[in-house]
């Protein structure tokens, strides 16, 4: 459901960071280096492709299994700086300051998105993202320190719900500066009328839901460090979905139109609610109209929301792992029927959460 932006300072993402890109970027001129697991690689392919053997590849990577998840990194023996600044499948590149940027060659509305790095000068690098300026978000145009992601460092990006002009991007390096922009395609959907009841609708109007708002935008403007290595996975082992992302929906009869921000998915109440990845819990309670509400930072500017349930089963402060049960699905808040609503928010801003599954950062 569409909520309200209050704008809150933040502090930048810390000193150790960019250290950690460096050391990353670094690795790139050494003897080893490190490589994004891609589908269809095995160990044994791998060791042929970088001429070393399945036997290394376990010993440098501390494996203790030969399987390998799309999105894993690993330590490849003899990786070029050639190939690390290589053209991505699908992204325009460009170079400043001895730095190969790739940039996403489209994008839709709702997309979260990366800016890839590469070379000795990324660690030095930031990012803004200049088109914010006019657009309803929180923190625009905050500058943003690349994150190290294997033999490269990245900059998470969203395309806000209800934009349709190009996202621009300015890149610094030292006194040097590269602009870009990629275009935004729509995201056409029906207007859904869910014309509430007035026992459910007068929560929208509860005094709690200031509180509640209040605890939701001070997680969305938490800076932390990166805290997952593995793909996302789905929050709960259901497919059915009852409204999608991005949906233009009404609340009452006649009223304001708003975008979905997450998408729903029907379950029995009781079916366990998993994260979907490592991070730290930040809300965790009964609220008016996310009713049972935990909001998981997962670092990086990323926050996965999990709405309506039944019971909460973690508290504020507690780590999560990915898979771990956080709650049940119930129908708790502004909801009439037993379903899970799932929000993966990048700075504060609504992404398609299916753009995460089963990868480590989206596309």
């Amino acid at each position: 459901m569409n909520q309200s932006h209050s704008r809150s300072s933040a502090p930048a993402l810390p000193s150790l960071v960019r250290a950690a890109c460096f050391v990353a970027t670094a690795l790139l001129f050494g003897t080893a280096d490190a490589y994004t697991v891609k589908p269809g690689d095995t160990l044994y392919r791998l060791a042929q492709l970088h001429g070393t053997t399945v036997a290394e590849l376990i010993r440098l990577n501390s494996l203790t299994s030969t399987t390998l998840e799309v999105g894993q990194t690993l330590r490849l023996p003899g990786v070029s700086t050639a190939t690390a600044n290589a053209s991505v499948p699908g992204t325009v590149p460009s170079r400043i300051s001895g730095v190969t940027v790739n940039a996403p060659a489209t994008l839709r509305m709702g997309d979260a998105f990366i800016l890839r790095l590469s070379g000795p000068g990324a660690a030095q690098a930031t990012v803004r993202f200049l088109s914010e300026a006019g657009e309803d978000v929180r923190l625009p145009g905050e500058r943003l320190t690349p994150i190290p992601a294997g033999n490269e460092c990245i900059v998470l990006g969203r395309v806000v719900l209800g934009k349709n002009t190009p996202v621009v991007y300015e890149i610094q390096v030292g006194q040097d500066v590269l602009q870009g922009r990629i275009p935004v395609t729509g995201l056409p959907q029906p207007l859904q009328r869910l014309n509430l009841p007035p026992r459910i609708a007068s929560k929208l109007e509860d005094p709690a839901r200031k509180a509640e708002d209040t605890a939701v935008e001070q997680a969305y403007a938490r800076r932390t460090a990166q805290a997952w290595s593995r793909p996302f996975q789905p929050a709960a082992a259901v497919r059915a979905q009852s409204s999608a992302f991005g949906q233009p929906r009404t609340y009452v009869a006649n009223g304001p139109v708003a975008y979905h921000y997450g998408t729903d998915y029907l379950a029995p109440a009781g079916t366990p609610v998993m994260a979907v990845n490592d991070g730290t819990v930040v809300v965790a309670g009964m609220y008016p109209v996310r009713g049972g509400l935990v909001v998981i930072d997962h670092g990086a500017g990323l926050t996965s929301l999990y709405f309506h349930q039944r019971a909460v089963t973690v508290k504020v402060g507690q780590k999560v792992t990915r898979g771990q049960k956080v709650g049940e699905v119930g129908s708790t808040g502004l909801s009439t029927g037993a379903h899970l609503h799932l929000e993966m928010r990048v700075r504060g801003e609504g992404t398609d959460p299916a753009g995460w599954m089963n990868r480590l950062w989206p596309k």
